[in-house]
């Protein structure tokens, strides 16, 4: 897996009556390809993670492994405020083929930092997929602090951190 270069974060096209566009998902990801990306990511927050139903979730997953076929780097969203809930997304990735997992911080409950290392430690511990950690105060309330980002980068799986805090002081 190449986690160098340019890796675009998809949006997930929708029809008109609210249901995923295959084919313009197939269409964009070609077109991003032909464009020279480097990797594709699948349902994260431009991709309507937390607004679309896990069975869409995976179907996005799906077209974006099926469709890619190799030719870049595949990274599929599977974060969630459930820890459990994000061991049956990071499987399904893991499963589905995808070449890493982007796992976003438990939002909402603003978990302390022990808690937040648990999370990535409990996905870390049940899986071989790697995992990209997604730190994004501005939509979760809660900031990986250094020295969390520190032990979490020290966990087996975890391969690199999607940094989204514009505060790097």
């Amino acid at each position: 897996m190449n986690l160098n270069g340019t890796h675009v974060a998809m949006i997930t096209p929708f029809d008109k009556d609210g249901n995923i566009d295959e084919e313009k998902y197939r269409n964009l990801i070609d077109f991003l390809i032909e464009n020279n990306v480097d990797g594709v990511v699948a349902a994260g927050t431009t991709g309507e993670s937390a607004t679309i139903t896990h069975e869409e979730q995976q179907t996005v997953i799906d077209i974006m492994i099926d469709q890619v076929n190799g030719r870049v780097t595949t990274i599929a969203g599977a974060g969630s405020n459930s820890t459990a809930e994000a061991q049956n997304l990071v499987k399904y990735a893991e499963d589905a083929g995808a070449d890493a997992a982007l796992v976003i911080t438990p939002y909402y409950n603003k978990p302390q930092q022990s808690g937040l290392y648990d999370h990535f430690k409990l996905l870390n511990d049940a899986h071989n997929i790697p995992i990209v950690a997604y730190n994004v105060p501005s939509r979760t309330g809660v900031d990986l602090a250094v020295d969390t980002i520190v032990d979490v980068a020290k966990l087996d799986n975890v391969v690199a951190i999607k940094e989204a805090n514009p505060d790097l002081n």
